[in-house]
């Protein structure tokens, strides 16, 4: 009888706690919906012009950029189904043409839609279309999602395995120069920098094979170190960007150029480094990285985009964006206390304000990529917009403009990027692997690292304000990379498509290596 009572009262506990938690999940749904009507600094508002003009999917509230007619009284906002169901559609009556559409917002279905802006005269009479937009209204967070397939440290752990047996890898414990089998070591400023940071996470969180990753980690240091720029050029003591004849690194734009932020990757290993082996001239590579970017520094704080390698003449006109350089100097003041750079770090800051906030213009500028003969707005990426968000939310204190603008960053990059779910096409079956995020507007694939930048983002948001739903979407979008992770081999998959094969990024690889081990730090916290 008293196992009985017990068996009672546990299954009792066990229901109500399910309860707790489907009132939860109703609750921040509910909170998701509501949100979604706000719309994402609609150019309205003055703030920065419309950014949406190359967008074909919102998440959030969209507004348009239609021109007012002359004589017009109100005018129309109307929302039909693409498909031409008949029957359905959603209207409302504004008194510009350039507004929200968080007034039917909520009502409008998941799918391929067609909005038509007419002008409506005295009498309520159509008078002219003022404008039309055909997008995708995408599906909104609604939990639950699946939940973890494994522990988030056995995961991480898992996945370092998976690189450090990778034959690329196991390489570097004989030799100097990469394996050029792995064909992304093309890109040593990347790659191999990644390399570095992957085996001093092995290193430290798997005792038995610390030696081994130490001694990898060093030979592709010292590999780094060999192709560098010599001291007293004018791109002193960076790596190149590009390296050996595969992909882009081959075509003809790209020789003897490289990419002005790459050297800050390398930089970052050199740190990690030095925090495994307490040995100096780590560090010091990574203090003189930053003294070349001091001098490189145009008085308005720029930098640009793409440099001759040897000369270090800029290759066009092109700024690039400062969120990683942002990164760089906030690691080196917060965990080592270095404030020499406290200039070069407020015109960065302020750069970044005055052109990238102010015009929203959250481009893409990756290394595989061009950004010549683009358009303002033409190319956006959650790349350049989420990890600027958490770097905002990662200050020692944030404050309200600051929070406000992370805010805008991280609801922009969802509305843009995020996929909650996708509908079933190709041989009955969901293409995206879904809670997903695609990397940029020039290629909508997603990737695990596109997923960890908001995942990352959202969490230092729930850091910073106690944001429940914040956090409940980093994590569906965590636990994601634990299901789609191979169980056997550790291997998490770069590309989230199915029908897609591609070679796994290492440097993807290492994000969600680190998301998943803040994860798992997270719960740790919370349970203490």
């Amino acid at each position: 009888m008293k196992r009985f009572f017990i068996a009672i009262s546990l299954c009792l506990a066990l229901a109500t706690a399910c309860d707790n938690t489907s009132r939860q999940i109703e609750r921040l749904n509910r909170q998701a919906l509501k949100e979604y009507n706000i719309p994402i600094r609609p150019g309205y508002e003055g703030r920065n012009p419309y950014w949406n003009k190359f967008a074909q999917k919102f998440i959030y509230a969209p507004a348009f950029d239609f021109d007012a007619v002359e004589g017009a009284v109100s005018y129309r906002y109307t929302i039909t189904p693409k498909s031409g169901d008949e029957g359905k559609s959603w209207s409302f009556v504004a008194p510009a043409p350039n507004l929200s559409l968080a007034e039917v917002w909520g009502d409008v279905e998941v799918g391929n839609v067609v909005l038509k802006v007419e002008a409506l005269d005295e009498n309520q009479r159509v008078a002219t279309l003022v404008g039309e937009r055909e997008f995708f209204r995408d599906y909104p967070f609604c939990g639950p999602y699946n939940g973890a397939a494994r522990d988030y440290k056995e995961s991480a752990l898992l996945a370092l395995l998976h690189i450090h047996s990778m034959p690329a890898i196991q390489h570097w414990k004989s030799a100097v120069e990469p394996d050029m089998s792995y064909e992304l070591n093309t890109y040593p400023c990347k790659i191999i920098s990644a390399t570095i940071s992957l085996e001093v996470l092995l290193a430290k969180h798997c005792p038995a094979l610390k030696e081994e990753a130490q001694q990898i980690a060093e030979n592709a240091a010292q590999f780094l170190i060999a192709e560098s720029r010599p001291e007293g050029e004018p791109l002193a003591f960076f790596p190149p960007t590009y390296y050996g004849n595969y992909v882009t690194s081959g075509a003809s734009r790209n020789k003897g150029k490289t990419m002005a932020m790459e050297a800050l990757s390398a930089a970052a290993a050199f740190l990690d480094l030095f925090d495994l082996t307490g040995k100096p001239e780590y560090f010091d590579r990574a203090i003189a990285i930053t003294e070349t970017y001091k001098r490189l520094q145009a008085k308005d704080g720029s930098f640009p985009i793409k440099m001759d390698f040897v000369t270090g003449e800029p290759v066009n006109g092109v700024k690039a964006m400062l969120h990683p350089m942002l990164e760089h100097l906030q690691r080196l003041e917060q965990q080592y206390g270095v404030t020499q750079y406290d200039k070069m770090f407020t015109l960065a800051e302020e750069w970044m304000q005055e052109k990238a906030l102010k015009s929203f213009d959250m481009t893409g500028q990756f290394e595989d990529g061009t950004v010549l003969g683009l358009e303002p707005y033409e190319n956006l990426t959650n790349c350049t917009a989420a990890p600027y968000a958490s770097y905002l939310l990662g200050k020692q204190k944030t404050s309200r403009k600051e929070l406000r603008d992370a805010v805008d960053l991280v609801r922009f990059s969802e509305d843009q990027f995020v996929h909650w779910d996708t509908a079933v096409k190709r041989y009955g079956v969901k293409v995206n692997h879904t809670p997903c995020v695609v990397e940029q507007y020039k290629y909508r694939m997603p990737v695990d690292h596109s997923a960890c930048n908001l995942a990352n983002a959202w969490l230092s948001l729930y850091e910073e304000t106690g944001d429940e739903l914040a956090y409940a979407k980093a994590k569906a979008m965590i636990d994601n990379i634990t299901i789609l992770q191979n169980a056997n081999t550790g291997m998490i998959p770069t590309f989230w498509r199915n029908f897609f094969t591609g070679t796994d990024w290492i440097n993807c690889t290492l994000l969600s290596i680190q998301t998943l081990l803040r994860m798992d730090a997270l719960q740790e916290q919370a349970a203490e």
